[in-house]
């Protein structure tokens, strides 16, 4: 469970000044009283407010998203190290599970509700960001064999991508499938200072066909792109950069490519806390719910900060939604797997395909 601190009086005073001076005595008899949240901007509180685990509301929009009393569950702990944390949270609404990634152990995890985590499988080759295609088969990104996997039905493995024109990749870190069969994935370099022979000198966004033989690099001149999602018609490609601290936004072209014109900053996620943007995912009205300074902010098709879900840890890593009905938003830190339950459902994983 989530051990909810204190807020002591000095941190009462600080809320209340972002507030517009509201007294410390009389916000803390609100809070006791549950009345509905002052709505507060993040960047004029301290950093160990901010970090106080709680649901906070810049924007009343965020009250038809979530419940600023729902609580944030830790789910399981003691995962990741310094060679990779958890990652990957990946719903398997068939059999009522969520996978998700220990890079620094090369497992693949498994969360049950009611039974707890248990190691799903072992020797993944340090795998981060997963998915699942139209078929249902699930794809990761390697770090360790540095390529893009389909594991079959069978079991067996498919490479989607593992070079770009006779270089090897550099790390892939996320994917996602659109409704077409297409593939969308991420290439930083994750540990440039680990010495090592890179074959490519950029970081890349690339786009693979569904009958995987066409490979298109997409974008080339982020400091290092990670998180990425599609927009629920599927016009919209996020891509976040975790260095920059922002996320960019792209129109899709009719062939599936970017428009480059279109490229704008979405929002940027930056603030004295802990937390770079990470890990991303949309829900079903097209809010983007991404990790960022203090916490996983939510915010709606325009990039307006609604809310933010501070959990006390120094990074959120990567998040996906899950459950019977997708309005369970899981997430992991460097070391543990927690939820948060939601009033809207995420994007269903395998996405439908559309006619």
């Amino acid at each position: 469970m989530t051990v909810h601190h204190n807020i002591s009086r000095r941190h009462l005073l600080a809320l209340s000044a972002a507030a517009g001076g509201a007294a410390a005595s009389g916000l803390g008899a609100a809070l006791a009283q549950q009345r509905p949240p002052i709505i507060v901007d993040p960047r004029t509180l301290p950093a160990e407010v901010v970090l106080t685990p709680r649901i906070q509301q810049f924007d009343p929009a965020l009250e038809k998203i979530l419940s600023t009393s729902e609580p944030i569950r830790e789910i399981a702990s003691g995962f990741g190290g310094p060679l990779g944390p958890a990652e990957g949270p990946l719903w398997w609404k068939e059999g009522g599970y969520l996978l998700f990634s220990d890079i620094n152990a090369s497992k693949r995890m498994k969360y049950t509700p009611g039974q707890g985590v248990t190691v799903f499988q072992e020797k993944t080759n340090q795998a981060n960001g997963l998915t699942r295609d139209l078929q249902g088969r699930l794809l990761a990104c390697e770090h360790e064999t540095r390529r893009v996997i389909r594991q079959e039905l069978d079991g067996s493995i498919t490479v989607i991508a593992n070079s770009f024109q006779g270089g090897r990749l550099n790390r892939p870190n996320d994917v996602v499938v659109k409704s077409d069969g297409s593939i969308y994935f991420t290439d930083p370099w994750t540990s440039p200072e680990v010495p090592q022979q890179w074959d490519l000198t950029f970081m890349g966004v690339y786009r693979v066909t569904p009958d995987l033989g066409t490979m298109t690099l997409l974008v080339d001149d982020f400091l290092l792109p990670n998180g990425l999602a599609l927009s629920p018609d599927e016009s919209v490609l996020y891509v976040n950069d975790s260095r920059r601290r922002h996320i960019r936004a792209f129109d899709l072209a009719p062939n599936g490519t970017l428009a480059k014109a279109t490229d704008r900053v979405f929002a940027d996620l930056s603030g004295p806390e802990p937390g770079n943007p990470d890990g991303m995912k949309v829900d079903t009205l097209g809010n983007v719910y991404c990790g960022g300074a203090g916490g996983i902010y939510i915010l709606d098709p325009k990039g307006k900060k609604l809310g933010r879900i501070v959990h006390g840890q120094p990074a959120t890593t990567n998040i996906g939604f899950g459950g019977n009905d997708w309005k369970t938003l899981f997430f992991t830190s460097r070391t543990m797997l927690g939820s948060v339950n939601l009033k809207v459902a995420g994007i269903a994983v395998p996405v439908a395909k559309k006619a």
